[in-house]
């Protein structure tokens, strides 16, 4: 039986975004090597790259819920457009500005343009599949950014050898070019109303966010899970390389076991489990996580490094595209692109506390106290998935 038989189901424009996505993700140069450019070509301290990158988070944060109410308003293909070709025309100007307030500034634009594409790309999924497909087109969704995310950094590193500049050119045109292809495609009109009829009507005048307490419980739920995830490329490399000692090579080299799982197996695997409950699924993709991570404190060698990563990447395959699903599923048709928007406000709240947070553990508590930490905060997750 062909474990991939369900991408056959998909709707014509699910691969459009697909291809979108994969092209954009393609190019993603700049943010893997800022901190790098900032303090090598522009000459700023390491601590004042930092801030660069918070304030580009603290947009992302700020950005996603008013661009997923934009959505509902203007529609995710507008949206999505829009975000493609100015953030990338936003990349190309980057390069001629030195000024450390003004890069703080334009990063700060950029961050508001460059991250609404997130929320209206997941919006428009929940339009375009029927609900019993969308746990394998989030999988595929989440395919297409880590096959490209695969190939734009390491070609970035090789643009560096070159000049720095070519990151911002390179990153700036791939995103203009996913956006005229996206403006180019085929796009089929949808008949929503044929996908959304499975849902209970909802009273639009009491469906704000605010007022949905369960939607409420469930994003607090997701962020221990999320914080823990983060570790990867806060605590995680440090622990491997500084305490550990291995080289920064087997680093590298533990680190594919992770993209080559989601590349090969995380598609076909939420095909597998579609009859499923969100309760389950959530639940376990926490606890894989949780128990992924936890194991680090008990793992010193390569073989038992490598069987964490493999833990909580299947935890992390089974628990994002599902949380995606889930929300829209419960999300009110007109307002999908706010429920995202704050989904996805989330994952910008964990990505802040994360890296930090697991840092000081790691520095003032040690190892150990960090990951049976991280164990802790996965089962929060999975015990709070019980009132779902």
């Amino acid at each position: 039986m062909n474990p991939w038989r369900g991408l056959k189901n998909l709707p014509k424009n699910m691969w459009i975004l697909f291809f979108t996505t994969l092209i954009n993700r393609t190019g993603t140069m700049v943010l893997p090597f800022l901190t790098i450019y900032l303090t090598r070509k522009i000459g700023i301290t390491a601590g004042d790259a930092g801030i660069v990158l918070a304030v580009y988070g603290a947009g992302a944060m700020i950005t996603s819920p008013f661009t997923g109410k934009l959505s509902d308003r203007k529609g995710s293909l507008f949206v999505m457009k829009l975000s493609l070709i100015l953030s990338g025309i936003i990349l190309l100007f980057f390069p001629f500005i030195e000024n450390y307030f003004l890069i703080l500034a334009i990063t700060l634009l950029w961050s508001f343009i460059n991250e609404a594409f997130r929320p209206a790309n997941l919006s428009l999924i929940s339009e375009v599949v029927l609900p019993e497909k969308r746990r394998t087109a989030f999988a595929l969704n989440r395919l297409a950014i880590n096959l490209g995310m695969s190939i734009g950094p390491v070609a970035g590193g090789f643009l560096t050898l070159i000049d720095f500049s070519f990151l911002f050119y390179a990153n700036g045109l791939t995103s203009i070019l996913a956006g005229i292809f996206l403006v180019a495609s085929p796009w089929q009109p949808e008949n929503t109303e044929e996908k959304i009829s499975h849902q209970d009507a909802v009273d639009l005048k009491h469906s704000g966010i605010l007022r949905d307490k369960a939607y409420l419980y469930f994003l607090i739920s997701i962020i221990p899970v999320q914080i823990v995830f983060f570790q990867h490329i806060g605590a995680m490399p440090i622990y491997v390389v500084s305490e550990l000692g291995f080289s920064t090579a087997v680093f590298g080299l533990l680190a594919i076991i992770n993209t080559v799982l989601i590349i090969f197996i995380e598609v076909p695997l939420n095909e597998s489990i579609t009859g499923w409950s969100f309760k389950k699924s959530l639940m376990l993709g926490s606890l894989l996580c949780g128990i992924g991570f936890g194991s680090m404190a008990f793992s010193r060698d390569i073989p038992l490094l490598a069987m964490t990563i493999i833990i909580w990447t299947f935890g992390e395959m089974i628990f994002f595209p599902i949380s995606a699903a889930y929300v829209s599923e419960i999300a009110p048709k007109k307002k999908m692109g706010e429920y995202m928007g704050f989904y996805q406000m989330t994952f910008s709240i964990a990505f802040m506390l994360g890296p930090w947070l697991g840092t000081e553990v790691l520095e003032h508590l040690g190892s150990v106290t960090l990951w049976i930490f991280t164990f802790s905060l996965g089962a929060l997750s999975a015990f709070m998935m019980l009132r779902i």
